[in-house]
Formats: C-alpha cells, sequence, structure tokens
C-alpha cells in the first residue's frame, strides 16, 4: 500500500510558475498525466495559459472564478471545470480561499481500432444490452439531468 499525503503541512510553499498566492502538491505525475492539489489564498491567481493536456479543475473546498476561451464563471466546491487541450484558462479568487484537485490527462496518440480514437468501433467492443432493462434510462436524475 502506498499513501500520498497532500493539504495543509504538504504542501509547497511556492505554486507552479505564472500563479500568485497558491500552494500546491503533486500527487501523481506519469506520462500518462498528473494529479495535484491546489490551494489558492484570498486574491490567489493562476495565470491564464494552455497547455496540451484536457485537465479537469475540480474545486473541492470555498470558491473563486474560472475562465475558459473567453468565458468567465463563478465556482465553489462541488463543481468540476473541463480546461480543454490548448484553449486558454485561469482560475483566481477574491474574498476567499479556494481548493481544488487537478487531473491532467496526457493526450493520447490514436491507434487504429481504439475506442474514442475517432476510428470505426470493432463489432466485438460494441455492447449488447442482456436484456431490456439494462438499456432503459436511469429512473434517478440529479438537477442537471445526470443519473446518480
Amino acid at each position: 500500500m502506498e499513501i500520498r499525503r497532500f493539504g495543509t503541512g504538504h504542501r509547497r510553499p511556492d505554486g507552479p510558475p505564472g500563479t500568485r498566492g497558491v500552494q500546491g502538491r503533486a500527487i501523481h505525475s506519469d506520462e500518462r498525466g498528473v494529479v495535484a492539489e491546489l490551494a489558492l489564498e484570498r486574491g490567489g491567481s493562476i495565470s491564464p495559459h494552455s497547455n496540451p493536456n484536457l485537465t479537469y479543475f475540480l474545486v473541492i473546498e470555498g470558491g473563486g472564478f474560472v475562465s475558459v476561451g473567453d468565458e468567465t464563471a463563478r465556482v465553489s466546491a462541488g463543481d468540476a471545470v473541463v480546461w480543454p487541450p490548448d484553449l486558454v484558462h485561469a482560475a483566481w479568487t477574491d474574498f476567499t480561499p479556494m481548493r481544488a484537485i487537478v487531473v491532467e490527462f496526457a493526450p493520447l496518440e490514436a491507434e487504429p481500432g481504439l475506442i474514442g480514437s475517432g476510428t470505426e468501433i470493432a463489432p466485438e467492443l460494441e455492447a449488447e444490452p442482456a436484456n431490456a432493462a439494462d438499456s432503459a434510462p436511469p429512473t434517478s436524475l440529479d438537477r442537471d439531468g445526470e443519473p446518480w
């Protein structure tokens, strides 16, 4: 078993380049991607930047603001922001701190026959429902219409 610590007492005092008032800790990093915790203090910011990775900014405490391209939104705990690859994005706080888990997925090299690569799915990989109940829509949906 391996336990990786993050949070108060485990963060680097200086955030990633291009940040102000940000502390963080990488939880995992390899060629497939990165998982990190970031803590933005009041008035903290991650300057506008882009990278080639699909990134999720998962707000777990507090709140602030994010921008993606020319859109800006207020976010709070429980919000997951998608930062698409190669699109300028940023995050900042005003009067409250914000903590987030950042998950970056490195770009995959497309290989023929892989699901999601833009190629046709091999017939043996297409799932058929075992019975009609398996293909029924979910009965419990959240406020956004997503299954629980």
